[in-house]
């Protein structure tokens, strides 16, 4: 018993849980099933901390073909067709092997689209690091870049959309969260289950090695300064390999040869088995010395819990397999026949005959406790919220936003961008740097909006606000594309939840995302939570970020943000209120982060977002762009730079200048419309009851702001490109 003891500690298993699984069992685990309830009740797996907040959260709707439970969600996106997507996170293996870390990531979000049936045809991913003045922080991002695109660039996917930030609570714990998006037909939709007594299970891909063991484990507990000794529960990918198994997959699916299709990811074997059994309510019988290894003398556990990348799960009809066989020896894969579905709900397995674990399926997949954790305000919440922000003078209004646009957080990216591949398949019609990527559907002649983004200061700040800002934002992002948002996937990185402050966190920032949700008509159709981000007790902002996707009639009608054309009308469609609370302002200007946010009206968010759909749908804006990070100017100095056109404008006077500038707020969006189309959209902007006010026109080669007859801002667009596109190239030279 002693030994023991120690095996289910040293497992990451509580003593209580222990004693629920000798329940569930009705007697003491062996070692093996014990090792295989520690990788499936571990947080990352289980969601044992998270599982009663998501209940929140609208997963349901008329478009949603399928919601969580499966590998990812599918969305109806017309003419028979259909959109698969969802996002997770890699932090914890990009912390201690960036590379690997990030290029597993990717590998592992594009084996849960194609597990569906789906066609990947696009990666987008969120990343948060620390300050680049630190050379490990360099070392991290420059990795972690390179992983992202050594894989996708590979499996000839395009990388097309994404978000960078950089602060010094990430400056140990790196979150890098990737997206991926597949197109399929709906009638092709297959799924993780196990059914069919007699049926074949079967494992395809690579060799099984010791790579990963034990990954999903330490992703479930926080980094400390001794975690590089986990190195090896880091996976290592290949990509190649990866694109022979995708069309190896698609060609077996489109063929009707498999029942049920389960990528193995985190916890191995294990999840694939248990997780297939238990949504179909069947057993399996299972021979581990069929399993083909890359290391000899891999005990059972190992086998079972190896996290090796590049494998998938066939369920098989016995009479099918001869033809799976054919199709994956063409692409020069192997197969491997474990066992067969059986009677019962228990998942049996044989290692050299001997019998080494026989565990429900249910209660290793799915009977992990569901916890509610003390839930408590933190002291600094309060203690923030009472703040003024500073006053700019007029003369730093210039300098200050050249020092924003220098800023890490709000500069080109396209040093990064440059290191990806966004337009292979040519389907990308809008890549990097506009508010969404809109990608071409050849098989229906419509067009996918697709967007990522959130703001971990504003959710520092006020976690309510901040997660329903988080849903709004992605979903004007989509809007300001002529988009009609289809549903989001989230990933909700967060600190360690058995602390009430931290879980106090999560919940007020669930509750305000769902609130968004429900009122935009944004169901959440899947999507991954990752707990334990901090180190050595000092916790990461918490970090909810919205992955989006949207649908377009045509290609032809997105729109961008850039400033084409000299002699257009811009507009501001939206209400005036704005706040410096967690401004970018504040932060790069000031070194403060403090305030809050801007309050949200989600009524007003639809309108504002439905009367933007409806000018590029009638072909009356020529740019959108939304007023995010930054404020007023740095939207106009993106628009501005983005298409080689400045801008004169005269601004009502607020009597702060600054907050007017750089002040950030809700539901609000540029929008330029030719002469001949002004007095069209300002009646539509009036009949939606959105303030609409007209700034100036576009036009020259410099960004000019005037208010009440006094130059506030005057600067040429080639100052503005050094200081937005030079300073990222230069911190990594």
């Amino acid at each position: 018993m002693p030994d023991q003891e120690k095996l289910w500690r040293k497992l990451g298993l509580t003593d209580e849980e222990y004693v629920m699984i000798t329940g569930q069992l009705d007697r003491e685990p062996n070692p093996v099933e014990l090792a295989m309830y520690s990788v499936m009740w571990s947080e990352h797996c289980s969601y044992k901390h998270s599982r009663n907040s998501l209940k929140m959260f609208p997963s349901t709707g008329p478009q949603v073909v399928q919601g969580p439970g499966e590998n990812a969600g599918v969305v109806d996106i017309g003419d028979g067709y259909a959109a698969v997507f969802k996002i997770e996170s890699h932090n914890h293996p990009s912390a201690i092997e960036p590379y690997q870390g990030a290029a597993t990531g990717v590998g592992g979000i594009l084996r849960d689209i194609y597990t569906m049936g789906a066609r990947p045809v696009a990666f987008l991913n969120s990343l948060r690091f620390g300050d680049l003045k630190s050379a490990r922080c360099r070392f991290l991002f420059d990795g972690v870049v390179s992983g992202i695109g050594g894989y996708g660039n590979c499996v000839g996917v395009p990388t097309v959309a994404g978000e960078i930030y950089f602060d010094p609570c990430y400056e140990h714990n790196p979150l890098v969260n990737a997206m991926c998006v597949g197109i399929m037909p709906k009638e092709r939709l297959v799924l993780g289950q196990a059914c069919g007594e007699g049926n074949l299970v079967v494992l395809a891909g690579a060799k099984t090695g010791r790579d990963g063991i034990g990954g999903v484990t330490f992703a479930s507990e926080e980094l400390s300064g001794a975690s590089d000794v986990d190195r090896p529960a880091v996976q290592v990918g290949d990509p190649f390999l990866g694109k022979l198994l995708i069309e190896a997959t698609l060609e077996a699916v489109e063929k009707g040869l498999v029942t049920g299709v389960q990528d193995l990811g985190g916890a191995g074997l294990t999840c694939a088995l248990t997780e297939t059994a238990s949504r179909a309510g069947s057993g399996l019988e299972i021979e581990l010395e069929r399993i083909p290894l890359r290391e000899p003398g891999m005990s059972a556990a190992e086998i079972l819990i190896s996290e090796s990348q590049e494998r998938m799960l066939f369920i098989v009809e016995p009479d099918k397999f001869t033809a799976l066989e054919q199709v994956f020896k063409r692409w020069e894969l192997d197969l491997a026949v474990l066992g067969q579905v059986a009677t019962g709900e228990d998942v049996t397995v044989r290692h050299h005959g001997e019998v080494v674990a026989a565990v429900p399926a249910e209660s290793v997949a799915g009977g992990a406790p569901a916890y509610m954790p003390q839930s408590r305000e933190p002291a600094y919440f309060k203690e923030l919220a009472g703040f003024t922000s500073p006053v700019l003078p007029l003369a730093e209004c210039a300098p200050a936003l050249l020092k924003l646009l220098g800023s890490l957080d709000l500069c080109s990216k396209k040093w990064v961008w440059q290191r990806y591949d966004h337009m292979v398949r040519t389907c990308t019609v809008q890549g990097p740097g506009d508010d969404s990527a809109v990608l071409r559907i050849r098989e229906t002649g419509r067009a996918l909006a697709v967007t990522v983004d959130g703001n971990s200061r504003y959710t520092y700040l006020d976690p309510y606000r901040g997660g329903m800002l988080a849903v709004c934002e992605a979903m004007r992002n989509l809007s300001c594309s002529g988009a009609v948002p289809l549903g989001i996937t989230d990933c909700l990185n967060f600190g360690n939840p058995e602390k009430p402050e931290m879980f106090w966190q999560f919940e007020q920032a669930v509750a305000g995302m769902a609130e968004a949700c429900r009122v935009l008509d944004a169901p959440v159709v899947g999507g991954n939570v990752s707990f334990y981000n901090e180190v050595e007790g000092e916790a990461i902002y918490p970090t909810p970020v919205v992955g989006a996707v949207g649908l377009l009639d045509h290609p032809e009608q997105r729109c961008g943000i850039a400033f084409n054309e000299p002699g257009e009308t811009i507009l501001l469609l939206g209400p005036p209120e704005t706040s410096l609370g967690g401004s970018q302002l504040l932060k790069e200007y000031y070194q403060m982060v403090k305030g809050r946010p801007q309050e949200v009206n989600l009524q007003m968010e639809k309108k504002l977002q439905e009367l933007v759909r409806l000018l590029i749908r009638k072909n009356l804006a020529r740019a959108a762009h939304d007023l995010s990070e930054g404020g007023l100017a740095v939207a106009l100095a993106e628009c501005c730079l983005a298409g080689g056109c400045g801008a004169e404008l005269d601004l009502v006077s607020s009597g702060r200048p600054d907050l007017t500038l750089f002040g950030e707020g809700p539901s609000r969006v540029l929008v330029t419309v030719k002469e001949k189309d002004r007095h069209r959209a300002v009646q539509l902007a009036e009949a939606a009851g959105v303030s609409c006010v007209e700034l100036g026109l576009s036009g020259g080669k410099t960004l000019k702001i005037r208010s009440d007859g006094k130059n506030i801002l005057d600067l040429e667009l080639m100052a503005m490109k050094e200081a937005f596109e030079e300073v990222l190239p230069w911190v990594m030279k």
